[in-house]
């Protein structure tokens, strides 16, 4: 690695920006005071040993992965439903959801099997083939990027697979969870590349980890 400085990259707008620059502020790298946070896509650190890089939220294992990036903080249903090399070190307390399947509130669909032969819209495909392997179902995948809630109200869709935090969304679109696939938090993933500042930096996010534990 050429580079002189660590670089750590987190989600460039969405709910674990925030969190995830506190958490690496609390085991001493933050942003320089100077940053205009709203604006930069690179920003140095305080201590100068370290910047950090501000992308989508989804791109960021790829970044990890091929070492433009260090460390990186992200929700671990990216994780799950993509195929990346990159090591996880670290679950944090914060960023939890779950992928689910929800269905409307007067659907016949109480088990895995009742989604044999019908259709389901999700963001999360790979996560969702996983699932309807492991139980022997064969149903109809509609990929939508987003807003899938509201595809069983057009009739697009019988069922929805999707990340849930608190299911106010779900309530409001007339939908409830039958199956949770998988819980998520976020996580501190590594890339698998050598850099002779990575070893003091995984170090403090362990302690950090092993203290937080046992507070």
């Amino acid at each position: 690695m050429k580079r002189k400085k660590l670089r750590i990259a987190v989600q460039k707008s969405g709910r674990l920006r925030e969190l995830s620059l506190k958490f690496f502020s609390d085991i001493g790298i933050s942003l320089s005071e100077e940053t205009d946070t709203s604006r930069a896509l690179i920003a140095q650190s305080c201590c100068g040993g370290a910047e950090f890089l501000f992308v989508r939220h989804a791109d960021i294992p790829t970044y990890v992965q091929s070492g433009v990036a260090d460390f990186a903080i992200v929700g671990g249903n990216i994780l799950e439903e993509g195929q990346f090399e990159v090591q996880q070190i670290a679950t944090l307390p914060f960023g939890e959801c779950r992928l689910a399947i929800a269905v409307p509130l007067d659907s016949p669909i109480v088990s895995a099997s009742d989604l044999d032969g019908e259709r389901i819209a999700t963001s999360y495909p790979n996560s969702l083939r996983k699932f309807l392997r492991r139980e022997r179902v064969n149903a109809s995948l509609i990929e939508i990027s987003g807003s899938v809630e509201i595809a069983p109200a057009l009739d697009m869709a019988d069922a929805i697979c999707d990340l849930v935090q608190s299911g106010a969304t779900l309530k409001e679109n007339n939908l409830q969870t039958v199956f949770t696939i998988f819980d998520s938090s976020a996580v501190v993933i590594e890339s698998p590349y050598q850099h002779f500042l990575k070893n003091s930096l995984r170090a403090a996010i362990l302690n950090y980890k092993a203290v937080s534990e046992g507070a």
